[in-house]
């Protein structure tokens, strides 16, 4: 399987971990510690398996790193599943069924349930790394999603409920032929939430840059860059940046559907 930091042999101080695991409630997972997986389809790829339904989660995200040749022309997602890439440094080919989109660091692709997701590290000989994500597709009759590739470069940064200092990208359109979104979240060093929220809809982030202080079900955990957060359905939940850096992530969030009784 090997180490995803690529820390061999023996610690330099003692043997512990910032992982905090609590299925169907929330965890946080830092880069120290992961492990690659062998997944049918990727060459040349380190993948680092992350939120999945036995951690609680209804979706799958991913880590992956493309090495020189790195590619999944296999393809990724299938009949019912919905699939999400962002690049998160480096450059790839992401490819809808047979059409191609060239992405850099903060593009993104969204193939929906039925069209098949395919990459390909195309950064020079220089590895590309990537946030993945699947999910099964929630159909409602009348509305249907379409493919979506951007840079968050080119999106608009809302005052996230009226506070300057924190900014969200919409990434995915807000239509109900859409039962997920992804967003990213940036706190200016200091800012915070303006309230710790409790709801239904699940969570699984990247934390692209700088760090802070999360609360996760009253719980109160410093993150940072390269951290992973799952937080489940109705857990409290609010952050706020520490540090001279932005303190930045991409999430997803089931949306636009009503909840089975």
């Amino acid at each position: 399987m090997g180490y995803f930091t690529n820390q061999i042999g023996y610690p330099q101080d003692l043997l512990a971990s910032r992982s905090i695991i609590k299925r169907k409630n929330y965890a946080l997972i830092p880069p120290e510690g992961l492990v690659r997986n062998v997944i049918p389809g990727f060459e040349n790829c380190d993948v680092t398996i992350l939120a999945t339904p036995k951690l609680g989660a209804t979706f799958v995200d991913y880590l992956v790193t493309l090495h020189d040749g790195g590619r999944n022309q296999q393809g990724f997602g299938g009949e019912n599943v919905e699939t999400f890439v962002y690049v998160i440094d480096g450059k790839v080919t992401a490819s809808a069924d047979s059409t191609d989109y060239p992405l850099t660091s903060g593009g993104y692709l969204y193939c929906p349930a039925g069209v098949t997701l395919r990459l390909e590290n195309t950064n020079g000989g220089q590895a590309s790394q990537l946030f993945l994500y699947k999910r099964t597709y929630q159909r409602i009759k009348g509305y249907e999603a379409h493919v979506v590739s951007d840079n968050v470069k080119n999106l608009e940064k809302i005052h996230y409920e009226g506070m300057s200092d924190v900014t969200l990208q919409d990434l995915l359109p807000k239509e109900l032929g859409f039962d997920m979104n992804m967003h990213i979240l940036s706190f200016k060093p200091g800012a915070s939430h303006g309230y710790v929220e409790t709801h239904v809809q699940e969570h699984g982030a990247y934390v692209l840059s700088g760090a802070g202080v999360y609360n996760l079900d009253n719980e109160w955990i410093p993150v940072k860059k390269g951290d992973y957060i799952f937080m489940g359905a109705y857990v409290p939940q609010a952050g706020y940046a520490v540090g001279k850096d932005e303190f930045s992530y991409i999430y997803s969030k089931d949306c636009n559907r009503d909840v089975d009784c």
